[in-house]
């Protein structure tokens, strides 16, 4: 979606809304970190993200391999950066098209700074002079695709009247050539941003000004910053800033009281501005910071119009049904999918039978580096301390385990002591949700979709077993009629009680004036897609510790010998059905292994 349809939408909404700035980092490490920064602030509540292009086009190629995975992987509207600097017209073409491929509706067009080691800035051969002509060029080529954003400089308001009346009338020109909206550079003094809002409508300028908006993070931080961009700092941060110049905590507490404050000036001057666009420099806190000091918290309609994340790309924009088995591991279904020529909307048909893309290619991996991964999860050396492992997770203790890119999430906590109770007996859980009727979808745990609904969702477990406790499961499960499972090992050997072919939909809501939406199924295909996936995971976690390790050889040989398994409770009515047989079959299972000599539960 384009920014100025967000910003309209907002707008009619009467809504306040914020978006974020990020740029492109150096390392591989940088841009993993990035990516997973960009994941948790997506949760504040942005209408969208823009990416900075480098000041002398190094990082081109990494902004936009950024905006495609933002726009595909994260599920959030991009705005692209795209400078003259070091551009000939051959690049601009390939950064568009790629831009335009990963669904990416906005570009800011600048001249950019001068290449690194220089002073002056030179056009390339080939290349673009100023920024006006990388926008006409835009609107020639891609005609009114993108929405084209320019930079408003609220600090020309400062100069002397003849060089302010030039500098508008650049503005103007740029405008008249196609431009859509305007980012203005940070600042910090309200009055003057005051003024030259007012100069620019009375330079019959009407497009959105968006205010760029700086968090004060410390104090040299600060200092650099304005220093760099020539910035006017009212005396008044000067005063309560100063004198803490060594304490970066306190400077990030006063610099937020001042830095909010100012935003409240902007929303409330009568300028017709009712967003802010935060320059994060890749930082998080300062950020949150200012948003709770401003009270600006995220809507559910903005972070969950699904239950699931959707990608933006544009063969994926309708997509509207997911198996399950991926919820933890959202980047690894989109990558596995990304070749199919179209997406399940409003029925993920019986006859269907997605081709998923193989492991080999897709990079199937934990997440976490060695180092990472024998800091969050030690070295085990019993099936006991792997199934701690998992214990810890359920109850929040552990942030990640090698099956979820996440934290667990909200809805689980509602059922985190019975997932726990369950991991003690010998059940390894990688998956679940509880089941819900009829919750409202503004609900905070649950809710997802448009207003004034209702979501139900069955309650699912999936799980490793080994085979004698899986036996004992079963026979338990058998006794009632509302359960399905589907139950495979390594080899691919399949085993369920369910006698349809089709899915079965495990998440569905309806809401007023739509037909119900079905977004989250179980069925067969995808399951057997997935198991590769599942056993792989953990071989990659054996693989951490040395071949001859204790902790290498149980893990494999859970992973060779343990079944994976789901189970879906049809009715979602009876909550806590659906732990019942397990809480029966893992009691059971524990007294045998009692009562056998030199026996454990967990050393089966």
């Amino acid at each position: 979606m384009k920014v100025t349809q967000k910003i309209a939408q907002c707008e009619r909404e009467n809504k306040i809304w914020w978006s974020f700035e990020y740029f492109p980092p150096r390392t591989a490490q940088g841009l993993q970190n990035l990516l997973d920064r960009i994941e948790r602030m997506r949760g504040l509540g942005p209408e969208f993200i823009d990416i900075t292009w480098n000041a002398g086009g190094r990082t081109s190629e990494l902004t936009a391999e950024l905006v495609k995975t933002c726009q595909g992987l994260v599920g959030i509207e991009t705005c692209m950066h795209l400078t003259c600097t070091n551009m000939p017209k051959e690049k601009v073409d390939i950064a568009l098209r790629e831009a335009k491929n990963s669904g990416c509706r906005n570009v800011l067009a600048l001249r950019g700074d001068p290449p690194m080691g220089k002073e002056e800035w030179e056009a390339v051969e080939g290349g673009f002079v100023h920024g006006i002509d990388l926008v006409r060029h835009i609107r020639r080529e891609y005609g009114d695709y993108f929405d084209i954003a320019v930079a408003g400089f609220p600090q020309h308001q400062t100069l002397p009247p003849e060089e302010q009346e030039l500098e508008m009338k650049y503005l103007k020109e740029k405008i008249d050539a196609g431009v859509n909206f305007i980012f203005t550079q940070m600042f910090y003094d309200v009055d003057i941003f005051i003024d030259w809002v007012k100069a620019v409508r009375a330079a019959g300028i009407t497009v959105p000004i968006v205010p760029g908006v700086a968090p004060i993070q410390t104090w040299n931080g600060f200092q650099r910053a304005t220093s760099l961009a020539r910035t006017v700092i009212p005396q008044t941060f000067s005063q309560a800033l100063e004198p803490h110049k060594a304490n970066d905590e306190k400077v990030r507490e006063i610099g937020t009281k001042l830095v909010a404050e100012m935003c409240r000036k902007i929303l409330n001057a009568n300028l017709d501005i009712h967003g802010l666009h935060f320059y994060t420099m890749n930082l998080e806190r300062g950020t949150k910071m200012l948003l709770e000091e401003l009270n600006l918290v995220p809507r559910m309609e903005t972070v969950k119009p699904l239950p699931w994340r959707q990608s933006l790309t544009p063969t994926r924009r309708q997509e509207t049904i997911r198996p399950i088995f991926w919820a933890n591991r959202t980047k690894s279904y989109i990558s596995r999918t990304e070749n199919w020529d179209e997406y399940p909307n409003g029925r993920f048909g019986d006859s269907r039978s997605p081709a998923y893309g193989e492991l080999d290619g897709y990079g199937v991996s934990i997440k976490q580096s060695r180092e990472d991964a024998l800091r969050l999860w030690g070295q085990p050396s019993t099936f006991a301390e792997v199934a701690d492992l998992f214990v810890q997770f359920c109850v929040g203790k552990l942030d990640a385990l090698p099956w979820s890119d996440q934290k667990p999430l909200k809805e689980t906590s509602i059922i985190s002591e019975q997932l726990a109770r369950m991991n003690s007996l010998g059940f390894l859980t990688i998956n679940s949700q509880p089941a819900v009727n009829g919750a409202k979808s503004n609900d905070k745990v649950f809710g997802w979709g448009p207003r004034n609904g209702y979501v139900y969702q069955k309650a699912y477990l999936e799980f490793f077993v080994k085979p004698a406790l899986l036996t004992l499961l079963l026979s338990h499960i058998e006794r009632d009629s509302n359960i399905t499972y589907y139950v495979i090992n390594k080899r691919g050997d399949l085993r369920t009680n369910t006698h349809s072919e089709g899915p079965n939909a495990v998440t569905w809501g309806v809401f007023p004036g739509k037909e119900i939406v079905q977004p989250t199924i179980v069925e067969s295909v995808s399951f057997m897609a997935w198991k590769d996936e599942a056993f792989e995971l953990g071989q990659q976690w054996a693989r951490v510790y040395d071949p001859d390790s204790d902790s290498a050889k149980i893990i494999s040989e859970l992973m060779d010998k343990c079944y994976l398994v789901n189970v879906v409770h049809n009715d979602f009515h009876d909550a806590d059905a659906i732990f019942k047989p397990f809480f029966q079959a893992g009691e059971e299972y524990r007294a045998s292994v009692a009562n056998t000599p030199n026996g454990s539960v967990n050393g089966h």
